[in-house]
């Protein structure tokens, strides 16, 4: 057995040719963070895909685009051709949750070992490790995979509905992909993610009657007592043991402080690892909604699929135990962790098929996601780098190492 050093004399070569990437690859980070490209800022996402583009293309990338209809943007597809069989898609998003004016009141900026930023882990910072690992491979002369395809969406942040059909089509025919969002263990720590939750969107509607507040309160029906009291029932809709959870994030109602209200309404976000909980969570909302406080109201609950989840299965398990052992080149640890988050790496993974392999979070170590502490920490620029490059290099051998 090879000791970790020995490992990484075998591989010096790579290890110098990611080193040289990591100044560029800051520089490219700083620049597509300091473009504000929220979901459906189309302005923004324009900017961010010519900047994407351009770099595909001076890579050799022969480069299209699709339109992703419901909030704007074009998903990017380029494809690098090798000399080799095996099929790799590298795949991220490039919009993130942040309105306009946020790249210029929080630009992109390093301190402590930190670089700070809107988007900078989630997820700009996978499209740069993305890249930079295309330029080191270029750089290293490798080109035995069959073929590289380079996946960024514009709409990850809404759920993607303009790009997730592509997205599965795309991967059909993978054998491996390679999913660039951040690291999800707590914040700093180093980790891919394996197993990732699905998302439904919960929603309840009351309709009650409008009457005088203060003259004919008893003639109205109060859709917002309504509405509060099937919320606490609907509270019983977890199951611990299968870690599915219903958390209501939104609530309104009312139009006046003297009119009885007439109409209110509930979101609610569903997280859940187990296929089946959406029917079983349709089901018994729906009979729990029959029991009402108030006489002549109407209550109606429903659910709307997200994105699915990527489950438990051995593929992503091998693909994270390979990524581990090239960690161990490095003489570094990584983790492999479930998350209750939902990816695009769902949409790329196909249940009645052993094809393609599917691993997700090799972008930037990091943490304080979808918030103004978003942070990435710049000493894993260097190991996430060559983490990809090396996978590429594997995965494009005919038979996977043991």
């Amino acid at each position: 057995m090879c000791s970790a050093g020995a490992q990484a004399a075998d591989y010096q070569d790579v290890q110098d040719a990611v080193e040289q990437q990591r100044a560029p690859l800051l520089e490219t980070l700083e620049t597509l963070v300091n473009v504000d490209s929220g979901t459906g800022y189309r302005e923004g996402l324009n900017d961010v895909e010519a900047m994407l583009t351009q770099h595909l293309e001076a890579l050799g990338a022969q480069v299209e685009t699709h339109p992703a209809k419901t909030y704007g943007g074009n998903t990017i597809v380029g494809r690098l051709q090798g000399n080799g069989s095996r099929k790799i898609m590298l795949m991220i998003h490039y919009d993130t949750v942040f309105d306009e004016g946020a790249a210029t009141e929080r630009a992109f900026r390093i301190k402590d070992g930190r670089a700070y930023g809107p988007g900078v882990g989630d997820a700009k910072g996978g499209a740069a490790v993305i890249l930079h690992s295309l330029e080191a491979l270029e750089s290293l002369g490798f080109d035995d995979y069959g073929q590289v395809t380079v996946v960024f969406n514009p709409d990850e942040e809404k759920g993607s509905p303009g790009s997730h059909d592509l997205i599965h089509e795309l991967s059909a025919d993978q054998d491996a992909v390679l999913v660039f969002e951040p690291t999800f263990a707590d914040p700093g720590v180093d980790a891919v993610t394996v197993v990732t939750k699905g998302i439904n969107y919960a929603f309840l509607e009351v309709k009650g009657r409008a009457s005088h507040a203060g003259g004919a309160p008893e003639e109205g029906r109060n859709a917002i007592m309504e509405l509060s009291h099937q919320l606490l029932q609907l509270n019983e809709l977890d199951d611990a043991d299968k870690e599915t959870t219903l958390n209501w994030t939104i609530v309104e109602g009312g139009v006046k402080r003297n009119v009885i209200p007439e109409h209110a309404r509930a979101e609610g976000d569903m997280r859940y690892f187990d296929s089946s909980e959406y029917q079983r969570v349709l089901e018994e909302a729906q009979a729990i909604t029959k029991d009402q406080l108030i006489d002549d109201t109407e209550v109606e609950f429903h659910l709307e699929k997200g994105r699915p989840p990527l489950p438990d299965n051995p593929q992503s398990q091998q693909l994270a135990e390979q990524a581990q052992k090239i960690y161990q080149e490095l003489g570094q640890t990584l983790q492999a962790v479930e998350i209750g988050g939902g990816t695009d790496a769902a949409y790329a993974y196909h249940a009645d098929s052993d094809k393609p392999a599917v691993l997700e979070s090799l972008g930037l170590v990091g943490g304080g996601y979808h918030s103004d502490q978003e942070f990435v920490l710049v000493d894993s620029v260097v190991p996430r780098l060559y983490l990809t490059t090396r996978m590429i290099m594997q995965l494009s051998e005919d038979q996977p190492q043991e």
